[in-house]
């Protein structure tokens, strides 16, 4: 396809796929789109790991790495303490998580183990933790490297620069756009509030064509991904005829036969609607779309603490919900019950599993056939 993306990163087709799955990443690539993976949990040992088992079965095919660099986080400007990180998340909170677990019946569990495993998450959202990252990263063939939650550090775009590779970045506003173009930023992620995980409050009908019009009023010419909701070849054109370039699209594939999701959510996700999503805090302290569930329901009442800043929620959050994808894959009903994930309002659209090479697929035809509905309608 003619497209900027394509040009700019090797691909045939302009489908980025953010995932947190090896596998999906080489399917998407190898189905002609690119698969761009989430390693903001990983360790640099992992890290390496991963991308080895890649590079070993991608046949050469472009893919990215995303990372999570907030510009703004509890403890950001002090030095790395996990143990003061793990000593600052309040008793309430903890006790909280465990009474919702109980509500469900699922047996009161000393989480102070898994708490202090997930610190590397914390740690990954610093400058220096990312460097860590980045320096392996880089010592791939990557194609891009992409950034969320702010502008990216100045030493991802200097290590990028020097590596010949791009840099993205996710904006949920016109002006996070902006400053994301005054920064240097090569590509623009431009993320609807319909999408999962950390997404702002604006409609991606709204957003992308603000933002393009924005950057051209600018005289640059930063191309853009669409992003939020989009879950069809029909979305993805439409968001091209508003200025977008292309599509990042991530929840999407945690359907797929490859992906990492939890199989009880992943059948959830399937039998969902559009409307069976929360955008929340009580997460990760940022604004995150998840599938609504008892538990997301729990911490949107009045009786529950207000949402910590980031990292700390997600010390209260995230083991409890791995406890509980554990415990509901062995069949425990509560846990069954609570199970959640990120996912966008596209969830809606999401009704079989296929393989995620077959999705890139019907991505083309999708967008083929919305192209030719759209010329159908010039009297030319």
């Amino acid at each position: 396809m003619k497209s900027p993306i394509c040009d700019m990163l090797g691909n045939e087709f302009p489908l980025l796929a953010f995932t947190h799955c090896r596998d999906v990443v080489v399917a998407v690539s190898k189905a002609g789109g690119m698969g761009v993976f989430g390693a903001v949990n990983l360790p640099p040992d992992r890290l390496k790991e991963e991308l080895d088992w890649i590079v070993d079965h991608i046949d050469g095919k472009p893919f990215g790495v995303d990372l999570i660099v907030p510009n703004k986080f509890e403890g950001k400007a002090d030095e790395f303490d996990g143990a003061k990180l793990l000593n600052a998340v309040p008793q309430a909170h903890k006790d909280y998580a465990s009474k919702v677990m109980g509500d469900y019946g699922i047996d009161e569990v000393d989480l102070e183990g898994a708490r202090s495993n997930s610190i590397n998450f914390a740690k990954n959202l610093r400058d220096d933790g990312a460097a860590s990252a980045m320096e392996v990263a880089f010592q791939y063939p990557i194609k891009i490297i992409v950034n969320a939650l702010g502008v990216p550090p100045q030493s991802m775009l200097d290590m990028a620069k020097k590596h010949g590779v791009a840099t993205g970045a996710l904006v949920g506003a016109k002006e996070h756009a902006v400053n994301q173009v005054n920064a240097g930023v090569d590509v623009l992620i431009v993320a609807g509030g319909e999408a999962g995980g950390h997404c702002g409050d604006v409609s991606t009908m709204v957003l992308i064509p603000e933002v393009a019009r924005a950057v051209r009023d600018m005289g640059a010419s930063t191309p853009i991904l669409a992003a939020g909701g989009i879950t069809t070849g029909e979305q993805m054109a439409a968001s091209m005829a508003m200025g977008a370039a292309g599509a990042w699209c991530g929840s999407v594939w945690l359907t797929t036969s490859e992906a990492e999701t939890n199989p009880v959510v992943k059948e959830k996700m399937i039998e969902a609607s559009s409307r069976d999503t929360v955008r929340s805090r009580a997460r990760t302290g940022k604004h995150s779309r998840q599938l609504r569930s008892p538990w997301t329901d729990a911490w949107e009442s009045e009786d529950a603490p207000e949402a910590l800043p980031m990292p700390l929620q997600s010390l209260v959050s995230e083991p409890a919900l791995k406890h509980i994808d554990k415990l509901s894959q062995g069949g425990h009903e509560g846990a069954k019950a609570l199970a959640t994930y990120w996912v966008g309002q596209g969830v809606g659209l999401m009704n079989q599993s296929m393989s995620a090479g077959q999705v890139v697929q019907q991505f083309k035809e999708e967008y083929i056939q919305a192209y030719e509905q759209l010329m159908a309608t010039m009297d030319i």
